[in-house]
């Protein structure tokens, strides 16, 4: 009995060292608006390939500056289309892979139900002690929130009430905690699968900032990864699509 299953065995462990051989890791630098979608895509990446996505997030000015001193990421997702182009123009990234896989949406949200209205008319009210935004210099979404003060002419007089947060997830704590009554947000951090989970919110108009268009791209150190490679084009796929919707991402 013992030999005639060996061949048997001798076949599964080829097919399993097979696998463990195709599979690979790949250390993505992530824009932290983009955490809760791309830690779901990262799981069904896995499942779907058997690759492993290791995520770093943080603010897209910070990334780009670790990148810049030797980090070992493979593939950026950045907050924003000029981050990405201009390591593809210092020779930092793989040629003809930038690509957007998401339009992110500015919110200002508070933590409290009723406290944000529709129209964002609260911010003219100035009934607040603290506005939380993200640092504009490094972030994107903190840059449209400086922008879109600036058309509502409010920018002057709300400054004094301003919480800056080191990356956009950081700026939600803020607003989550209470230690500042309201903030400006992505949309993805208070929504999923198409619903907002709480709170007040007031979705900041497009035309009051410019597109928060995010890029991707491989970089110089996953130029001969396939899993970097696989990771870029399963961001491009379905799956991923449903799931960068469902936090209320366009495409």
């Amino acid at each position: 009995m013992k030999s005639r299953f060996t061949p048997l065995l001798a076949g599964l462990v080829l097919a399993v060292s097979s696998l463990t051989v195709q599979a690979d890791e790949v250390q993505v630098a992530v824009a932290a608006n983009f955490t809760a979608p791309m830690q779901k895509i990262a799981a069904e990446f896995e499942k779907d390939t058997g690759h492993k996505a290791l995520l770093v997030f943080g603010a897209t000015g910070k990334l780009y500056a670790q990148i810049k001193n030797g980090a070992p990421f493979q593939v950026f997702l950045a907050a924003d289309d000029k981050t990405p182009a201009k390591l593809e123009a210092e020779g930092d990234t793989v040629p003809g892979s930038r690509f957007t896989y998401a339009i992110g949406t500015l919110v200002l949200w508070s933590a409290k139900p009723g406290f944000v209205d529709e129209q964002g008319e609260v911010l003219k009210k100035g009934q607040f002690k603290h506005l939380a935004m993200t640092n504009p210099k490094t972030a994107p979404y903190g840059a449209a929130a400086v922008t879109t003060l600036t058309k509502l002419g409010l920018f002057d007089a709300l400054q004094s009430k301003f919480v800056t947060g080191e990356n956009v997830s950081q700026t939600y704590q803020f607003v989550m905690t209470g230690n500042a009554e309201l903030g400006f947000i992505a949309l993805s951090q208070v929504m999923t699968d198409g619903q907002l989970s709480g709170g007040s919110t007031w979705i900041v108009p497009a035309d009051l900032h410019e597109p928060i268009r995010q890029d991707a791209a491989i970089l110089a150190k996953g130029q001969n990864q396939p899993a970097a490679r696989a990771l870029v084009e399963y961001l491009k796929g379905d799956k991923a699509a449903a799931i960068i919707k469902s936090y209320g991402y366009a495409l």
